[in-house]
């Protein structure tokens, strides 16, 4: 348990020190940023064709509400939380390569979500909007990192027995 503590703590502030450079910072978050809003974008234009993007901003044309995803918002920082995690737990490097890879498009997927779902609550009730974006979505994203690293510790957990079992009838 201290092993994965520490290994987890160590691996977070690397990784959020790496996210904070600027260098990173401008060719990565950035990109990945503008490309959620793009997404975004696209998504909401397939039922409503209301919606304008420039860069990481959205905008509906009726309303004039938008909505600038920023650092933070971005699924990085959440993304970074899981694979700190996956990296501190004993598996394998395949298992963790994978874990992490389905699990960022997870993390990546409720946060298409979340930037949606915000999109249209802030021109519904800005009150709403808040609560959601400030509480509710924060603690939504993070049940999610638990959950996808709850979920692939268990399959890791199985893939393991399974090798284990088949390495023990091969002796």
């Amino acid at each position: 348990m201290t092993r994965f503590f520490v290994i987890f703590v160590v691996c977070l502030v690397v990784l959020f020190r790496i996210d904070m450079l600027d260098s990173v910072q401008q060719r990565v978050a950035d990109p990945w940023t503008q490309w959620l809003a793009t997404a975004s974008a696209n998504l909401i234009s397939v039922f409503d064709t209301d919606v304008l993007h420039q860069g990481r901003i959205l905008m509906s044309k009726a309303t004039g509400f938008a909505v600038s995803i920023e650092a933070g918002c971005n699924g990085i920082e959440a993304a970074i939380v899981l694979i700190a995690g996956m990296v501190a737990f004993p598996a394998s490097w395949t298992q963790k390569l994978l874990g992490m890879t389905l699990g960022f498009a997870a993390v990546q997927a409720v946060n298409l979500l979340r930037i949606i779902s915000l999109y249209y609550l802030g021109q519904w009730n800005l009150p709403v909007f808040e609560f959601a974006h400030l509480y509710l979505w924060q603690a939504l994203i993070m049940l999610d990192v638990l959950v996808v690293w709850l979920l692939w510790i268990r399959w890791t957990a199985r893939r393991t027995a399974e090798q284990e079992e088949v390495s023990g009838h091969a002796n």
